[in-house]
């Protein structure tokens, strides 16, 4: 068996390596001319950290990331609502890692040109649609070029040509009426410099959390990412072209004095910032199906989700281990049949909870509640209530601390 895959991102190089690892043929088509280490922060939680340690990636995360080891929800003042330990600090078997998605998209590529050699991921490569036939799937490329295989796995993105085939009717980008800020600086750590922070409410929030050691002795390279809702649900999305756009300090230094969080200093994080950039929060709807015959969808372009609850690349990484196990166990066309039923109903229900605030729904509720703070939390929001949002998502998501135990 010969599996294409167009896309070379955290999802689709993923793919590769578990398909490797079962003995299957890959070949990775990817637009871009070269791979940098693009992006900022983004969290990997322990059901996902499971499927790259057995990979055998545990020790390069190590020494790239940080082991995360409590998250802290907080209003705009300051006040602390929640406080969990995460990942092997929990009980799990696995830890939860901040990284920078550069970092762990290098190391990714890295392991997929070591074990399956420099020529297979193909560079400058556009995937623009796709045809089959009863024996094959082909990739057709910009430029009139065709790659052909027996599965075609479409792992390129939001803006997937291959789903846009697929359905090409489908609505655009649904905008919740967030923008996010988000950049990357070496500062001094928070707490013990394994501390992930969630502050604000609805409107206005703010995401604080280590993602790697620093350069210089005891600075750790710190995420921040502020959120703000100048628009409403339903408004029509930022153009394409606007996203990534580089971020202003006229434009966000007013919402990053709003907040009253005196474990940082986040003005002067922000002017220390060198550059940072400003992304739409946008999604899609969930799709009747995936797959079409020999060809199917992974990751973001399956599955875009909103950045709550530290899920994006998580499930994209276990798509990768489902349609791995599956195509290593039966011919192609039923395998992503049984993919399809497996992964797009368990993906929906995590963006649907992700739309609704995900397990930082709990900031927002006590923001409804009590915008200009409280003197007495569980007068606001009973301790049960608080633990049923963010525990319900845990659960929902696959990640509680007894699934990661008990292994599918």
């Amino acid at each position: 068996m010969k599996v294409l895959i167009n896309g070379a991102g955290i999802g689709g190089l993923t793919a590769a390596l578990m398909l490797h690892a079962r003995g299957i043929e890959v070949e990775i088509h990817e637009a871009a001319p070269e791979l940098r280490e693009l992006g900022v922060g983004i969290n990997v939680l322990p059901h996902a950290i499971r499927e790259l340690a057995e990979l055998g990636l545990l020790p390069e995360l190590d020494r790239i990331a940080i082991r995360t080891r409590e998250l802290i929800y907080m209003n705009r003042q300051g006040q602390e609502i929640w406080r969990e330990l995460r990942g092997v600090e929990q009980g799990q078997d696995y830890p939860q890692f901040s990284i920078h998605r550069g970092f762990m998209h290098k190391m990714l590529a890295d392991a997929v040109r070591a074990r399956l050699g420099d020529k297979a991921i193909t560079l400058s490569s556009r995937g623009i649609g796709f045809e089959q036939d009863a024996g094959e799937a082909r990739l057709l490329l910009e430029g009139g070029g065709k790659a052909a295989g027996d599965v075609l796995l479409g792992a390129d993105g939001i803006h997937s040509a291959i789903r846009r085939q697929m359905f090409p009717d489908e609505p655009g980008l649904k905008w919740n009426g967030v923008m996010m800020w988000r950049g990357a600086i070496e500062a001094d750590p928070l707490a013990d410099g394994r501390t992930m922070i969630v502050a604000g409410g609805f409107e206005t929030k703010l995401v604080l959390y280590p993602i790697a050691p620093g350069t210089t002795p005891g600075k750790v390279l710190m995420n921040w990412v502020v959120c703000h809702r100048p628009g409403k649900e339903g408004d029509v999305a930022p153009k394409r072209e606007d996203w990534n756009r580089r971020g202003t300090l006229e434009e966000l230094m007013p919402l990053a004095r709003a907040f009253g969080v005196d474990v940082i200093d986040l003005p002067a994080l922000v002017r220390a910032t060198p550059e940072f950039l400003e992304y739409p929060m946008a999604d899609r709807d969930p799709l009747p199906s995936w797959t079409d015959g020999r060809v199917t969808l992974l990751g973001d372009a399956a599955h875009p989700m909103y950045p709550v609850g530290s899920n994006g690349a998580s499930q994209a990484i276990i798509d990768g281990r489902a349609l791995a196990d599956l195509l290593a166990a039966q011919d192609p066309i039923p395998a992503l049949a049984a993919y399809d039923a497996a992964r797009r109903p368990a993906t929906a229900q995590v963006v649907a909870m992700n739309r609704q605030g995900g397990p930082e729904g709990v900031i927002d509720e006590v923001e409804r509640r009590a915008p200009d703070g409280f003197a007495d939390l569980d007068a606001v929001i009973t301790q049960e209530e608080r633990a049923a949002i963010v525990r319900g998502y845990a659960s929902t998501a696959g990640f509680s601390a007894e699934q990661t135990r008990m292994r599918a």
